[in-house]
């Protein structure tokens, strides 16, 4: 089995990029470079060469460094094919089910729009690891720019149905604030408490949050739980349908 060797960036205060390494192949990628001199000087610091550049979406701030990166390294620029045309550089074009070797590590595509339209996750199966950008974040989830309630809604029900040790890689640090939010709605959740509880003193530590266990989301993330009783009488719906939960859930966050 080949396990991936995963290094995390912080940039502009609160972004992450994530570097990729197959040791058997020395294959490298880089999941959603908004900048590109700190990916350089971490990849010059380990002694790897960038083969992949893999963008979840088209924002700036999962962009912004493709064409800087490509040009230094050669590396190929992998993307979704409903959001090629705002993918700078792309070279290669995805879409859902499909997969492609990063070395020999398998990454599987998923189709999760909602925060944009043309959004995607990678899943590396034999690591464990999702790579999905601001669809899904540690206690929270993207603001719908370009989609619907009912779409991202969908989009979370895919990722939360990978195994439990899945590891989630977003790509921001923002569970401190989304783990207050999810207070306001899950009052009497013993788990969320103690979750609350580690976040801030890791904070407090000035220490990453991310990445977390999808099974520890699954327990304490509201946007996972519109279909659970607790968290549609939360927020005043009970017997509501999950998506419209999730709609009120995200009015809610978007004014927190």
């Amino acid at each position: 089995m080949t396990k991936l060797q995963i290094e995390q960036i912080l940039v502009l205060r609160d972004n992450y990029i994530y570097l990729l390494h197959e040791p058997d192949s020395g294959a490298t990628a880089v999941v959603d470079p908004s900048v590109a001199e700190p990916v350089e000087e971490r990849l010059a610091a380990l002694g790897w060469k960038l083969t992949h550049i893999l963008n979840t979406h088209h924002h700036d701030d999962h962009v912004g460094g493709n064409l800087a990166l490509k040009g230094s390294s050669g590396a190929r620029v992998i993307g979704a094919r409903r959001d090629a045309q705002r993918i700078p550089g792309i070279d290669q074009l995805v879409g859902d089910g499909e997969s492609f070797l990063v070395g020999k590590a398998a990454a599987m595509v998923m189709e999760v729009p909602g925060h944009t339209s043309g959004h995607i996750a990678y899943w590396f199966p034999e690591s464990r690891a999702l790579f999905c950008g601001d669809t899904l974040f540690a206690m929270g989830c993207g603001r719908l720019f370009e989609g619907s309630a009912e779409q991202m809604w969908h989009s979370l029900l895919k990722l939360r149905g990978l195994p439990d040790d899945t590891q989630v890689y977003c790509a921001h640090e923002y569970t401190q604030s989304n783990a207050r939010f999810a207070r306001t709605v899950e009052r009497d959740n013993p788990e969320l408490a103690a979750r609350l509880a580690e976040i801030d003193a890791r904070r407090g530590r000035k220490q990453p949050t991310v990445p977390a266990s999808l099974a520890t989301e699954r327990a304490t993330n509201p946007f996972l739980r519109a279909d659970v009783d607790s968290v549609k009488r939360g927020v005043g719906l009970p017997g509501a349908e999950p998506a419209q939960v999730f709609a009120e859930l995200r009015r809610r966050k978007d004014v927190f």
